[in-house]
């Protein structure tokens, strides 16, 4: 049963009471999988998550905690999601990468945590070798380590396209699905290093994050991943 939104609250925070805070579900459109990570001392399973730097986009702040935390690459997917953020472009804009879901969590007696949930997705195999080669060049012992603000979903590409970026046909005439990489060695402090992560099917990460707004996440940016490919096909047969 999809988490029920909360009621409207009034509430008033001075700067160093408020945290910001940002998560995301890393989907693998091509192969219907998502990202999720498991905390091998606690002994629990999650979506990757994380506060905002100072001076950094909220949206960049989810990229960034779901590559530090799981190893992916990932970048937030434009999906058409309702919201009620102003259409500058006069109700065009039909994808939006606006959050998913919004928490309200207290993180002490006196201060208050804001949390953003996105749907995002693995990088395609050459964005992904381009970062991989760059780092090398620049700084070795960084090559796979470090988050860098990956190049947006591409203006006027389809999901279909998308897809196919991520397939292949092998040499004995069979399709192959490209595998996102995982890189090790991404957490930014000792809790982190304790995090393990799995590309799953859906179904799975959602069985295992059952009753908690995270499976409501991976539910929603899947049925926005699918109504783009819905609209997208029917523009096209238009």
């Amino acid at each position: 049963m999809p988490v029920q939104p909360s009621q409207p609250v009034y509430a008033s925070f001075p700067s160093e009471k408020l945290t910001i805070g940002a998560g995301v579900a890393i989907f693998h459109v091509a192969s219907e999988r998502v990202v999720i990570c498991y905390h091998t001392r606690d002994k629990y399973w999650f979506l990757p998550k994380g506060r905002r730097n100072a001076n950094e986009e909220t949206m960049r702040a989810a990229e960034r905690e779901g590559f530090e935390e799981s190893g992916y690459r990932n970048r937030v997917l434009p999906l058409p999601i309702k919201h009620r953020q102003p259409d500058a472009d006069e109700g065009h804009q039909e994808f939006v990468t606006e959050p998913l879901w919004t928490q309200l969590l207290p993180l002490t007696a006196t201060s208050q945590y804001m949390l953003f949930w996105y749907a995002a997705e693995t990088l395609p195999p050459e964005i992904e070798e381009a970062y991989t080669a760059v780092e090398a060049s620049t700084d070795p012992s960084q090559a796979t380590h470090m988050y860098r603000a990956p190049r947006p979903f591409p203006n006027g590409m389809t999901l279909r396209q998308r897809i196919a970026q991520d397939s292949s046909v092998g040499e004995t005439g069979t399709a192959k699905v490209y595998e996102p990489l995982r890189h090790e060695g991404t957490g930014v402090d000792e809790e982190e290093l304790l995090y393990n992560s799995y590309l799953l099917p859906i179904d799975d990460v959602r069985r295992k994050l059952k009753g908690s707004v995270m499976e409501d996440v991976v539910r929603r940016g899947w049925e926005g991943i699918q109504l783009r490919l819905k609209m997208e096909a029917h523009g096209a047969a238009g």
